[in-house]
């Protein structure tokens, strides 16, 4: 599993995000042809529909779209991007690997990968370095070193989330309190405490904030301190 960044100029939708301050992007899901093409789903977040909807009919890296869906405040296109975004492409279809997650803005993408074997990443990486494209990666670490890879998440903060969620924790109102939940995982209070906001802190560093404080080096998300 791998996180990495892409600069926006070399990648996709650069040229629409440019035109915009606001504008954020995610994709949904992508499609990949055996042909070379690639087919995303993207949702778009920001401007209005006619203008950003003009901006992409000029963009470079986008051969059409279909808006698919509109939700107001963001919208669901289909699209069909040109065959020189080839870097998503080999990761795709050479080197069998899985987009999980991929989020955008005007300066950068950042991309959440499933590689089949350290292999496949390696020869994605050196593909990329030659040719000049800047592919930075910023989280590293094996599936087979367990469940603590998901988010970061140690096993008793995994265990401790989930059990929450299941007794009602987290509705409105709530169906089980922090005691409830201490005294049937057998810890204190603060204990419990402790370790929900742990949980929760790297929930958001390894989701909502992906890729924010990236290095060039390997490092595994998370360190597994604590509960």
């Amino acid at each position: 599993m791998v996180e990495v960044g892409l600069p926006a100029e070399e990648f996709a939708l650069s040229e629409t995000t440019a035109r915009f301050d606001d504008l954020e992007y995610e994709i949904e899901r992508v499609v990949a042809h055996g042909d070379g093409r690639v087919l995303p789903y993207v949702w778009i977040d920001g401007p209005s529909v006619g203008d950003v909807e003009a901006a992409l009919a000029e963009d470079d890296t986008v051969e059409d779209f279909e808006r698919i869906a509109d939700l107001e405040e963001e919208r669901l296109y289909r699209m069909d991007w040109v065959a020189r975004i080839d870097t998503l492409v080999r990761i795709l279809v050479e080197e069998e690997g899985a987009i999980l997650s991929a989020q955008g803005n005007g300066d950068d993408w950042t991309l959440r990968i499933l590689f089949p074997s350290r292999e496949a990443l390696s020869r994605t990486h050196d593909y990329c370095e030659e040719r000049g494209l800047a592919m930075e990666i910023h989280t590293i670490y094996d599936v087979d070193d367990g469940r603590q890879g998901r988010f970061g998440l140690t096993d008793s903060q995994q265990d401790t989330l989930l059990s929450a969620f299941e007794k009602g924790y987290y509705e409105i109102p709530r169906e089980a309190s922090m005691d409830d939940l201490a005294e049937e995982m057998g810890v204190s209070h603060q204990a419990l405490s402790e370790r929900i906001r742990r949980g929760h802190r790297m929930l958001v560093e390894n989701t909502v904030i992906i890729g924010d404080q990236g290095s060039g080096d390997d490092r595994t998300s998370g360190t597994g301190k604590g509960d």
